[in-house]
């Protein structure tokens, strides 16, 4: 008789899942709060969606079935009760993360390693920086997980390593995932309405050094993410290493002289270093100056790429040819004098501080606003006032960053732009006339987009579009990717 599992949630992730286990011989039901969309009806035939509102009847239908192991999709959040009623019950239950990992280990891509990716800000970034330097070596990668492609549909592909980005949910229901290498870049409060608190939240980030076998790596000046390697359960012999800003110690990675360099993975790493790549390399992604977050990103995409083995020359090769995934620190060119960076994806006051991080004193135009998600911006703005030369306010909850402002940047000047027709070319008229030559235009929103759009990446269209209407009233100052 066919092991029979319970989906819930059929998503992308639900879906893949299903696909893996029934091309396995299993037996698979689906069960989601909602109807599923009309483009997903007909990809699994086999699969039928019981749908319930209600979570209590939902998982009641779900344990009734008698599932022999339940997935979880990663929007099933940490309190549902599907979680306390299969420990009740004594039924697995694992995420597709687990559950792609424990099908990998069982088939004939068994020891596939993988390079595990987390953090509150830059995951994908980061997994982007290390693909291409796995290409750029010769390695035959696939870039998975959070990223886009779920990890189900991917382990019977012909890769040898995958770059895995994973989400504090995707890390909630993994146990036996066993990377080669694994990094969290930051912890900073985050989807809390998802865990509950802010210290599960972290916990859940911290999961991602549990088991590993190589390389825990971890960002040298955060205390926080450091203690969690200190904490976590490792394999045998796995080590501790720092990329840092900064000249590096012994086995961490840093920057001298403008030269990524290695001081772990080499055995004379005592007493001399390996130049691994130029921070000029990046020049063709974020311009002649890449902000602090993107060159931690390299740095850490370089110690899980040297973890795996790779050698310095495509450490080099690659982080030339890396462009950043759409809306994520992306320099659109030069425009009245000014740099235009659009930066849509910086959703919450930790990816907007990154985003301005490294800019020269009071050179910032900053674009800011959105769905607040109930944050105090005060902290935030009082961290980069420095750096600010004016402030644009968009979006429908204007108020609270307003005061904040008020409050923390009370001689920055501000301008707000409601939500009038074709208000977001005001905004980047607006900020010409707050800058002066050679200033930086940063649309960091640190807010949501749902208030005025469906999504960050629209979000980002609009003002891409803008900037390209003013350039055309402007005349082409050069400078374009």
């Amino acid at each position: 008789m066919s092991r029979h599992a319970a989906v819930l949630g059929w998503g992308k992730s639900g879906r893949g899942a299903a696909e893996a286990l029934l091309s396995r011989g299993w037996r698979v039901s689906a069960f989601d709060a909602r109807a599923p969309k009309e483009e997903n009806v007909n990809d699994l035939v086999d699969v039928a969606v019981h749908v319930e509102e209600d979570p209590v009847p939902l998982v009641a239908a779900i344990i009734e079935a008698r599932p022999d192991l339940v997935v979880v999709s990663p929007g099933v959040p940490a309190h549902h009760p599907i979680f306390s009623a299969c420990e009740e019950g004594g039924i697995d239950l694992w995420g597709e993360v687990e559950l792609a990992w424990r099908l990998q280990e069982e088939g004939p891509h068994a020891g596939r390693p993988w390079l595990t990716v987390t953090g509150t800000n830059g995951k994908t970034t980061t997994v982007g920086m290390l693909g291409q330097i796995l290409t750029s070596a010769g390695v035959r990668v696939q870039e998975v997980g959070n990223i886009g492609t779920p990890i189900t549909r991917a382990i019977d592909s012909d890769a040898e390593v995958f770059a895995v980005e994973l989400s504090s949910f995707q890390l909630h229901t993994t146990r036996s995932v066993s990377p080669l290498a694994s990094i969290c870049l930051n912890v900073d409060a985050d989807h809390l309405d998802w865990h509950g608190s802010a210290q599960a939240y972290a916990a859940d980030k911290a999961r991602v050094y549990e088991n590993t076998v190589r390389a825990c790596v971890y960002p040298a000046s955060d205390r926080r993410v450091e203690a969690m390697v200190e904490d976590a359960d490792v394999i045998e012999g796995a080590r501790a290493i720092g990329v840092t800003l900064g000249a590096p110690s012994v086995s961490q990675l840093g920057i001298v002289e403008g030269i990524l360099v290695d001081r772990a993975f080499i055995e004379d790493r005592a007493r001399r270093g390996l130049a691994l790549a130029h921070v000029s390399d990046l020049q063709g992604a974020y311009g002649a100056h890449p902000s602090a977050a993107a060159l931690l990103d390299a740095l850490a995409a370089a110690a899980l790429a040297r973890a795996y083995g790779v050698e310095p020359e495509a450490i080099e090769d690659g982080l030339r040819a890396f462009r950043p995934a759409g809306h994520r620190r992306a320099i659109l060119g030069e425009v009245a004098d000014l740099t235009w960076v659009d930066d849509s994806k910086a959703t919450n006051a930790h990816a907007a501080r990154a985003s301005l991080a490294g800019l020269p004193p009071r050179s910032a135009i900053w674009i800011v606003g959105g769905d607040a998600k109930g944050q105090d911006f005060t902290d935030l703005i009082g961290q980069v006032e420095p750096l600010l030369r004016g402030v644009i306010v968009i979006g429908a909850e204007r108020g609270a960053l307003i005061a904040s402002l008020r409050a923390a940047a009370p001689a920055v000047p501000f301008v707000e732009v409601d939500g009038h027709e074709d208000w977001m070319f005001s905004v980047v008229n607006e900020a010409v006339a707050l800058s002066r030559p050679g200033d930086t235009v940063v649309f960091a929103p640190a807010c949501a987009s749902w208030d005025q759009f469906d999504n960050y990446g629209q979000r980002g269209d609009a003002f891409a579009d803008a900037v390209a209407r003013l350039r055309a009233q402007w005349g082409s100052a050069g400078g374009d990717e």
